[in-house]
């Protein structure tokens, strides 16, 4: 009888341990800047883009793919090229700016264009900041191009996949001077930000561009990064994004 009750236990802490190993990252992560189609989604600059509105930073499938939505269904309008995905301008040289809503231990970060690996980071295990900033050049390519990243997590079988459409040598200046993304305005740009939230107060699901600011706590804060709100990102706790004034 003990040796059955203790074939048992072994058995199921056995899958236990399996089931924890092929979990996903506790980790979340997308690109901000020069906005992802995850961001443009968030943002509403982009319409029908389902579930990814609510979370642009949830894009972790296995590794090795090679799509916008990491292979994940629910996710699969990021794949659509039907949709009217707006391209950045940028120079020959870009700063890509991630936001991280969780840090992991990170073994690379990819960027592809078609087949081609144009960049690779390697940190070596390390867990990176709240705000990731790579710069990669992309000399070889001119117009509109499609970019994907991939943030390969070290200790998962996953990794979190961002496609940005770009517009090489259209115009636009080389190395992204800040890490701030160039949103375009939807309503008539003012001198402050006009802040959505009723009555100045920090608010989930509200977007908030650069120098917008609000309170939460009883103290104001100005935004530094533009994004919209998620649960989980009040300005105590994402300083990339908010500065206490």
């Amino acid at each position: 009888m003990r040796r059955t009750i203790m074939v048992v236990a072994t058995a199921l802490l056995t899958a236990g341990v399996t089931v924890l190993s092929a979990a996903p990252a506790l980790a979340h992560g997308y690109i901000s800047s020069p906005p992802s189609r995850q961001a443009l989604c968030a943002q509403g600059r982009v319409a029908n883009c389902g579930d990814i509105i609510y979370e642009p930073q949830s894009v972790e499938g296995p590794k090795g793919q090679r799509n916008c939505h990491g292979g994940v269904a629910r996710f699969a309008q990021l794949s659509d090229e039907s949709k009217n995905w707006p391209a950045t301008s940028v120079g020959t040289t870009v700063n890509f700016n991630w936001i991280l809503t969780a840090r992991h231990a990170t073994s690379t970060w990819e960027y592809y264009i078609g087949n081609t690996r144009v960049a690779l980071f390697n940190d070596g295990g390390r867990q990176p900041g709240a705000t990731v900033q790579h710069t990669v050049n992309l000399s070889g390519f001119g117009g509109r191009q499609k970019l994907l990243a991939i943030w390969n997590i070290a200790d998962t079988v996953n990794a979190f996949y961002a496609c940005v459409d770009l517009q090489i040598g259209g115009g636009g200046p080389g190395p992204t001077p800040t890490p701030t993304p160039t949103v375009t305005p939807t309503r008539t740009p003012t001198p402050t930000p006009t802040v959505t939230a009723p009555g100045g107060t920090w608010a989930a699901g509200t977007y908030y561009a650069v120098g917008a600011q609000v309170t939460y706590g009883g103290l104001r804060y100005r935004c530094l990064q533009a994004h919209t709100a998620l649960t989980g990102w009040e300005p105590p706790n994402v300083p990339a994004l908010w500065q206490r004034i």
